[in-house]
This record gives C-alpha cells, structure tokens and sequence, in this order.
C-alpha cells in the first residue's frame, strides 16, 4: 500500500493559493483515479483507491502542523513512511511549473516539510515538488508568506496545470510500480 499526501491548508479561503498545490495535485490524481474525499481521518481527509492499493490524504492540521497528520496516517494505516510514503507540495526554490521528484531530501524553507521531518524523525520519504517561484517572488516584490498565501496568478495557471498534469502521470507510474529511477528520469527529461 501506498500513502501519497498533498499539502496546503484546509478552508476556502486557501482554496486557489501557491500553498494549496499540494491539495491541487492529489485532488487530480483523485480524479484520475476515480476516488473521492469521503472520509476524515487522523486530521485529514482520505480518499482510498483499493483497486491501485493507495490512499490519498490532505492534512487538515494547517501547513505548519502537516506532520501531526501524516504521523497519524502512517501509523494507522500501518505505512512504512520510507518505501510507501509520497508527500506532494508546492516549492518556491524551483520556477512555477518545474517539477522535481526525490526519495529523501532536507525540507528547505517549506514549513510544512519541517513539520513532517520532525515528527517522523526523518528525512527518508519521497516527495513531488512543484515550482511555485513567480518573478515577483524571485525580484523580492513580496514577502515570502505573503506570496504562498495568495491566489496563483491568471498567467501562470495554464503552465501549473502542465505541471499538475505530469505529476499526476508521475504519481500514476510510481502507483503502477515502475521503479523510482525511471520516473525520475522521464519526468525530469520530459517535463523541464
């Protein structure tokens, strides 16, 4: 079984943020997968896809505390956070739209990464990261917290949902059990 986790903060007033990415890019695997949102547990809501063996989770812990939640889900679901653990999130180290897939990694500047880090006591897990760096956050024109928590601009939602699209395609083959290095490769060949 798999754990895949999108992060962002739960409330429409974060809905169609830089930080809710994460959210965004479960929510279309969901949909690709054909599964819903139905059930809340250990602080998040749950879509379960038993025919792909993968659970689908959004912490509703708010981004800082999304390691409470993932804590929880693995132990109850009895997922090992190393081989079965993928955790999806929006990075404004890498340009809007970029895509980067890793199986271990320093949580950088992304709150919710550290809070992850340090409830599971490891940097061990996999992760999908999503290019949120606008030139208005990269010339320094806004505060860093500021730009996560505003609504992604008009301009760059055709490029995000490229991006969504492939981390979806990524997810899917990961999901499949093609091995790690080859979805790797063909996401950063193809899709930067």
């Amino acid at each position: 079984m798999m754990l895949i986790v999108g992060l962002g903060n739960p409330g429409a007033k974060y809905k169609d943020t830089y930080h809710n990415i994460g959210f965004k890019l479960v929510d279309a695997l969901a949909e690709r997968l054909g599964v819903k949102f139905s059930k809340n547990i250990c602080d998040a809501k749950v879509a379960e896809c038993k025919k792909a063996d993968v659970i689908l989770a959004k912490p509703q812990t708010f981004m800082n505390l999304s390691g409470e939640a993932v804590k929880k889900l693995l132990r109850t679901y009895d997922i090992d956070a190393q081989s079965q653990l993928i955790v999806c999130y929006d990075d404004v180290d890498l340009p809007i739209g970029k895509l980067r897939l890793r199986e271990e990694g320093s949580a950088g500047t992304h709150k919710g990464m550290r809070s992850i880090v340090d409830e599971l006591g490891t940097q061990g897990f996999c992760r999908l990261r999503v290019g949120a760096r606008t030139p208005l956050l990269a010339d320094g024109e806004i505060a860093l917290i500021d730009f996560v928590l505003s609504k992604i601009d008009y301009q760059y939602k055709e490029q995000l949902q490229a991006a969504l699209n492939n981390g979806v395609l990524a997810l899917e083959d990961l999901i499949k059990g093609i091995p790690f290095a080859r979805v790797q490769e063909k996401l950063n060949r193809y899709c930067n």
